[in-house]
């Protein structure tokens, strides 16, 4: 059993998480962007006695253009979540998926948020060498309580516009850029962030750099502490990533804008960057 005065870092390996045994609640959090199916993939095969966590049912509330397309869910929505799939108050954490983390790394957040013991899987799916299963199992409810979400780890629009403020972009660089996007209204960024894909915060098979290589990363996006940072991405979910790399080379903890692009880019009224070059669509 995992010992209850364990402290579990952002991210964790399959060692770590087999030397647990049974301490554990292993999450799927497999979720795609183009609207593939991540409870497909999870009945597909999964790790052993994983549950899965439907990233839009119960990590998400309802979204708009004016909060963005993942907003955090009702306190109540993602206690009822967490208990149904057998997460208690007082139980450790893993999540994984089946892209580095990036996804997973929503849940972590949001746990680590309200002081919840919970990691990534470093490697996740892919790094499981043993067989999947595809048993679906039926965990008993557990009792989780409802908190708010914690202000001090959230940062507003206003906030990421502010004069001095650090934000930091989570997605690719030719979204960032403004080359694409392929589902929301405008292209580009926000004007005054610095690039930081959390996906170049990983090596070709999906697990963590070396810390020394991921620090480099933020170093050369001018970052070298997280206190003061906002990080965003599309909608608040890969931008949780950064937020744990961050924490787990020992920078500390930032701020997620939730809203993220999804939100800044459908606000006609306020100013974008693409590439270095700021367009002003105010009129």
């Amino acid at each position: 059993m995992a010992s209850p005065s364990i402290t579990v870092p952002p991210f964790v390996d399959l060692r770590w998480l087999q030397e647990q045994q049974e301490g554990v609640v292993v999450a799927d959090v497999r979720w795609y962007l183009d609207g593939s199916s991540g409870r497909a993939a999870y009945d597909l095969g999964h790790l052993p006695g994983a549950v899965f966590i439907d990233l839009d049912r119960w990590l998400s509330g309802q979204g708009s253009p004016e909060l963005g397309r993942n907003p955090l869910p009702d306190p109540d929505v993602f206690a009822e979540g967490m208990a149904r799939a057998g997460i208690g108050d007082d139980d450790i954490v893993v999540a994984y998926d089946d892209a580095g983390g990036v996804i997973a790394a929503r849940l972590v957040w949001m746990l680590r948020s309200l002081g919840h013991q919970a990691a990534v899987l470093d490697g996740g799916v892919s790094g499981y060498s043993g067989l999947l299963e595809k048993e679906t199992p039926h965990p008993t409810p557990s009792s989780f309580t409802a908190r708010r979400w914690p202000s001090t780890f959230l940062a507003d629009i206003e906030e990421t516009m502010a004069p001095g403020a650090v934000v930091i972009d989570a997605r690719n660089r030719d979204r960032f850029d403004g080359k694409q996007d392929p589902i929301d209204p405008r292209p580009g960024h926000i004007p005054g962030a610095v690039s930081v894909p959390c996906r170049e915060n990983l090596e070709p098979n999906g697990r963590l750099s070396t810390p020394s290589r991921v620090q480099e990363n933020f170093r050369a996006a001018g970052v070298e502490s997280a206190q003061g940072v906002i990080s965003y991405c599309g909608s608040g979910v890969t931008a949780c990533h950064n937020l744990l790399v961050m924490e787990h080379i020992g920078l500390g903890k930032g701020r997620l804008f939730v809203g993220g692009w999804s939100q800044y880019g459908h606000a006609l009224h306020l100013p974008v960057e693409t590439g270095g070059h700021l367009q002003d669509d105010r009129s």
